[in-house]
């Protein structure tokens, strides 16, 4: 059997079973409570910088395959699980999970107690780690670990970020079919969509409603954008701390008023620093598909999918110009605002989220609402 380690950087070490690429790899150590969906989490953008501890205890028993990939590739730097298994029982696996991940180069360490792991990052708060299955000494990972950056001030987004302008047209009918509600609408606006690491059920969804979508590099500039001449913008999840995106909030807030704007998760963060007000850092973040969330406006429940480590103040927020719409129930932390004057609103959580929950589909046609109005003046 082939050995792995997780070493964090109070000293705590794991040792384990390797699978994925015998190989080492570092980040923030999070912790993702799930129980399906293990492959978007893999390939999740927003991910990046980070290895993932899923609290379902079975991972990889149904494999993977294309339809399910939220990008190009994987993003998580390693993955820790109760059990991995290496072989998939499914009849749209297209290959193994563990197969999967060693392709890319990701390690994986299993059989450890990640009840108790989780109890730690629970209680301590997110830390730095390495995970390897290269045979170093343990004392040398959790040096390693300690040296690693914090996600605290890191700008991850255009580095995952699309490096030119395309178009996307495909619909919900391309992804898995637990998520396909119908033909897609007719071609009605036109969306510019900022890429900061964007997932792909979030353009299905947008082309479903009736959207010719346009995405665009994180770095592009409030006049080109507009250039497009959209009928509205959205702005996407992605990696990393928002607060030094200063040069995306600044171009969002040449934007505000111009046209509709609808954010997520990262979109949600600097669509809020756009508007004057600040986030900070979570102690061990909120992912999962299991979370609840108070609609504001309706009174209603949604239980919502979540992958950020980063919220924004609600008190840094100018309420006289800001309406707060949505909360979370476990932490009451933000998850969604409003723009009392113009077009513009955005949600913490994930609203496109596949597998599920999908309490939350209603916000595509809000922003197809904002649209029409907008476009009728």
């Amino acid at each position: 059997m082939d050995k792995a380690v997780l070493a964090l950087e109070d000293g705590t070490i794991f040792e384990g079973r390797a699978f994925g690429a015998r190989a080492q790899s570092s980040g923030e150590v999070v912790f993702n409570t799930a129980i399906t969906g293990y492959q978007e989490v893999f390939t999740d953008p927003s991910y990046s910088g980070q290895i993932v501890v899923l609290t379902y205890p079975q991972i990889g028993n149904y494999g993977s395959n294309l339809a399910d990939d939220e990008s190009g590739r994987p993003y998580i730097e390693g993955l820790v699980v109760r059990e991995f298994s290496p072989l998939a029982s499914n009849w749209r696996s297209e290959r193994e999970a563990d197969r999967f991940l060693a392709d890319h180069g990701i390690p994986v360490i299993a059989e450890i107690d990640t009840r108790g792991l989780v109890r730690r990052l629970r209680t301590r708060g997110v830390m730095r780690g390495v995970v390897s299955a290269r045979g170093e000494k343990p004392e040398a990972l959790v040096e390693m670990a300690r040296g690693i950056p914090s996600m605290a001030g890191l700008a991850l987004a255009p580095k995952v970020s699309t490096r030119k302008r395309y178009e996307w047209t495909a619909g919900v009918d391309a992804c898995s079919p637990s998520e396909q509600i119908g033909a897609a609408g007719e071609q009605r606006f036109h969306v510019v969509a900022y890429d900061f690491g964007i997932k792909r059920n979030i353009l299905r969804r947008l082309v479903h409603t009736g959207c010719r979508v346009t995405v665009v590099p994180a770095d592009t500039a409030a006049e080109d954008v507009l250039a497009l001449k959209p009928d509205g913008v959205f702005l996407s999840n992605g990696p990393g701390d928002p607060e030094p995106l200063e040069f995306q909030a600044a171009q969002v807030r040449q934007i505000v008023g111009k046209t509709p704007i609808f954010g997520i998760c990262l979109g949600h963060q600097i669509l809020g620093l756009a508007l004057g007000g600040r986030t900070y850092k979570l102690k061990f973040g909120h992912r999962g598909a299991n979370h609840p969330v108070l609609n504001k406006v309706t009174n209603k429940v949604e239980i919502t999918s979540h992958n950020h480590g980063f919220a924004v103040d609600p008190d840094s927020l100018n309420q006289n110009e800001i309406e707060l719409t949505h909360v979370n129930l476990n932490d009451h932390t933000l998850e969604g605002f409003r723009h009392r004057s113009h077009p513009v609103f955005c949600v913490q959580y994930h609203p496109e989220a596949a597998p599920g929950p999908h309490d939350s589909h209603y916000l595509f046609e809000d922003f197809a609402k904002l649209m029409t109005d907008w476009k009728k003046g």
